[in-house]
């Protein structure tokens, strides 16, 4: 008898065990599709992206975008959703701008260039001093021969493509003769990306001149509607939700000139010397 109760008893606290042991395990499994549903519902309330408008009219350098055209529509919602949903790049760039872009307009008005091609500067180099893997260096990514031709130098010593305004002079002279060649800005812009040469076989194997009406490689395919999105951005960021104050901007650094007159052997010494490090 008090083996069988004995037994009973240790059936009745297994079956107690067992009965805690999956109210347990209910109660977190439970709480775990809470949790999951709660995030789940936060993040639908927080997280939205919205596709874009596309401006009903659109000019580069005052030359009509045929908008009408179904590529051309889609060619530039392409370029616009890349460069708006790239945040960190482009609020980067209407950073920089606030600090070169005076110089380049006042360069660009000067030589009787539209002003729409500051952005191209943007789409060549993100306004930084960047050397490509073709060789082609600064802001305006100019290779050697073309910076030689249009009167800039370099050498061992002296690399005039880093030099903004003596750049943006040079991609002047190019891109006004690049015009008079085409006879539209938005190929002299096409040709700047191409190359005059491989632009030009385009436009003789196609019978084309109308650059929205060629058939281009894709980096000079998007080159017009990349720039074209970055404009459209720049001119008007809260409407593709960019907000910036104004001690957000980059300003310009200030700067004094000193004549040099015979070759640096040692840029660290010479750094040195003008309060400023061999980086700068």
């Amino acid at each position: 008898m008090k083996k069988a109760f004995r037994k009973s008893k240790y059936s009745i606290a297994a079956l107690l065990v067992v009965f805690v042991s999956l109210l347990i395990f209910s109660f977190f499994k439970s709480g775990k599709n809470t949790d999951d549903k709660d995030y789940n519902d936060f993040f639908l309330r927080r997280y939205s992206v919205f596709a874009l408008n596309i401006p009903e009219k659109l000019t580069f350098a005052g030359e009509d975008v045929p908008l009408d055209h179904f590529d051309v529509r889609e060619a530039l919602d392409q370029e616009l959703l890349v460069n708006t949903y790239w945040q960190s790049q482009t609020l980067l760039f209407i950073k920089r701008a606030k600090r070169d872009f005076p110089e380049i307009e006042r360069i660009l008005k000067e030589n009787n260039i539209p002003d729409d091609f500051k952005y191209l500067v943007l789409a060549e180099s993100e306004l930084k001093n960047v050397v490509s893997p073709s060789g082609a260096v600064g802001i305006w990514q100019l290779l050697e021969g073309t910076a030689k031709d249009h009167g800039l130098e370099v050498n061992d010593n002296v690399d005039e493509r880093y030099h903004i305004e003596k750049a943006t002079e040079a991609a002047s002279v190019f891109l006004n003769k690049s015009k008079e060649l085409f006879g539209s800005w938005t190929m002299a812009a096409a040709s700047y990306n191409m190359g005059r040469t491989g632009l030009l076989k385009q436009v003789k194997r196609q019978n084309q001149t109308d650059y929205y009406n060629l058939l281009l490689n894709d980096e000079t395919a998007r080159y017009i509607f990349r720039i074209l999105a970055i404009k459209q951005i720049i001119e008007n960021p809260q409407n593709y939700g960019f907000y910036l104050r104004e001690k957000d901007m980059y300003y310009p650094i200030p700067s004094y000139q000193v004549r040099v007159d015979t070759s640096v052997s040692d840029f660290a010494s010479f750094s040195e010397k003008y309060n400023i490090n061999y980086k700068i």
